[in-house]
């Protein structure tokens, strides 16, 4: 794979760290997850760029790269909105630089996720409505974009109250999704309400038989073995 020196000469393709072969594999779309290969996350609109985020609580990185290129940028950060700030962050480093990586325009996704993280779940239900009554129905937010921020924003950051508020919402707009069920029903748990977290469970497990977190969750608030 191809990198470049600081000063932004190119260092020769080389397979001295990973074989060419298996970085053929890891860019390769699995038919079950096209925005995903061995490890990393694939661009499926933007050639060559490929990236990875991580959390854990009160820590977030992300790495995004464009291997057609070489440029690219990783961010750790000390925060449980690392991963937001660190967004924002590589659109400058792009912008400045002329990069092709992280300069993609802020989604109205990624907008989401910004005002969850700076002004809670009320704030981003809130704008979630301004979007799904636009005039233009392709701004709608998709099912993952609320079961995202519940997730990032707020499970991870121990605001297991405002994830269920988020995820409530989502069952609302997609009762079919066994998903939707699933993430309500955990947030249920962190916050004690177990008889709501088995309710939801079951709900999910109905829309879809074969979810094996849902039947091992309901193992475990059943007392069952």
């Amino acid at each position: 794979m191809r990198t470049l020196h600081p000063d932004g000469t190119r260092f020769p393709q080389t397979d001295k760290v990973l074989a060419q072969k298996t970085v053929d594999e890891m860019f390769t779309h699995p038919p079950s997850a096209p925005d995903f290969g061995i490890g990393i996350g694939l661009a499926a609109n933007r050639p060559g760029e490929f990236g990875h985020d991580g959390a854990d609580e009160g820590f977030q990185a992300m790495l995004t790269m464009n291997a057609e290129t070489g440029q690219g940028i990783a961010i750790m950060a000390n925060s449980d909105n690392g991963i937001a700030v660190a967004e924002e962050y590589a659109r400058s480093v792009a912008k400045e630089y002329g990069w092709k990586c992280g300069g993609v325009a802020r989604s109205d996704a990624e907008q989401m996720v910004l005002i969850a993280a700076l002004k809670g779940a009320d704030a981003v239900l809130q704008r979630y409505d301004e979007l799904k009554n636009s005039a233009d129905p392709k701004k709608r937010p998709e099912e993952y974009v609320l079961n995202m921020i519940g997730y990032r924003v707020f499970m991870q950051s121990d605001k297991a109250a405002e994830a269920v508020k988020v995820f409530a919402r989502n069952v609302q707009e997609f009762p079919a999704s066994s998903n939707v069920y699933d993430s309500l029903a955990e947030a249920y748990g962190a916050v004690g309400k177990k008889e709501l977290a088995i309710e939801n469970y079951e709900k999910s497990l109905k829309l879809d038989p074969k979810n094996e977190h849902a039947k091992e969750e309901l193992k475990k608030l059943k007392g069952e073995k």
